[in-house]
């Protein structure tokens, strides 16, 4: 009777070590399960800077000499007309995720060495805070997000045009970059003498805001561009399309110094709706 007591014991005390070493086993692969998945989802955080305006090789001259650089988006600001000349960035595919952030106030851009001018200049201005670089295009991260609601990304848009024609078009290069795996975007209004201006510092209202689009597939480039009248607009979005060649005579802006001059010459005179291949 001894020996089966004995018996029982050693295989008991061998159940409870093999249960003890599963459940350690089980609490290793648990931990580096965890571990694993806070690499991953480090590496996903990571990739948007991988993939911010580091990456985007084609920013446009500056008349002013003033380039302000965000994680996700580039701008050139121009005092005289106390808003950006143009904002550049990549507008990828995987950015665009719908988040319902809540909307940040307006804030003075503090990269800006001679001061982005101050929201309340368009207060009862009769003119909305036109965002350059969209919101909707920076919902994958709030903080690039947050960051279009700095003054330097603004310029004065009547609202018919604001919520109208140019919502239409920036809703249009969202599909595009669905379409195309992502594009490059450079916008901007025409800053020139004269305009009428807004508030306290003198805020230029222009009359035409334009949108150049640059893509690259398989080695080949493509480009469109468009310039829209400040105003409400039911026409369709071919009818303004222009080359990027009148675009930089109304501007005096170089767009794509960094393409080889053969591509920039045939691409920035072209006017060609259905040679950007739309559907």
């Amino acid at each position: 009777m001894r020996k089966y007591k004995f018996l029982y014991s050693v295989v008991g005390l061998f159940i409870l070590t093999f249960i003890t070493s599963c459940k350690k086993d089980s609490n290793n692969r648990d931990s580096v399960e965890l571990n694993s998945f806070q690499v991953n989802k480090k590496t996903f955080v990571e990739g948007y800077s991988q993939k911010s305006n580091l990456s985007f090789n084609f920013l446009p001259s500056s008349t002013t000499n003033q380039i302000v650089k965000h994680e996700f988006f580039t701008l050139s600001y121009n005092e005289e007309h106390e808003q950006a000349e143009w904002v550049a960035y990549e507008l990828k595919k995987n950015y665009l995720i719908n988040n319902s952030f809540q909307r940040p106030f307006f804030v003075e851009d503090s990269k800006v060495k001679t001061g982005s001018a101050d929201w309340r200049n368009y207060k009862k201005s009769g003119f909305d805070k036109g965002h350059l670089c969209p919101a909707g295009d920076m919902e994958f991260s709030r903080n690039a997000y947050n960051d279009t609601f700095f003054t330097s990304n603004i310029s004065p848009q009547l609202h018919p045009f604001n919520e109208g024609v140019w919502n239409r078009l920036e809703q249009k290069v969202r599909y595009w970059a669905t379409k195309y795996d992502g594009v490059y975007v450079v916008t901007g209004g025409v800053l020139e003498s004269s305009l009428k201006t807004i508030g306290r510092e003198n805020v230029s209202v222009p009359k035409y805001f334009y949108k150049i689009l640059l893509d690259k597939f398989d080695g080949e480039y493509k480009m469109i561009a468009f310039i829209v009248p400040n105003e409400a607009s039911d026409k369709p979005l071919y009818d303004f399309v222009v080359s990027v060649d009148y675009i930089e005579k109304l501007t005096g802006i170089d767009f794509f110094p960094k393409l080889e001059d053969r591509i920039e010459n045939q691409l920035e005179k072209n006017s060609d709706y259905k040679s950007w291949s739309f559907n």
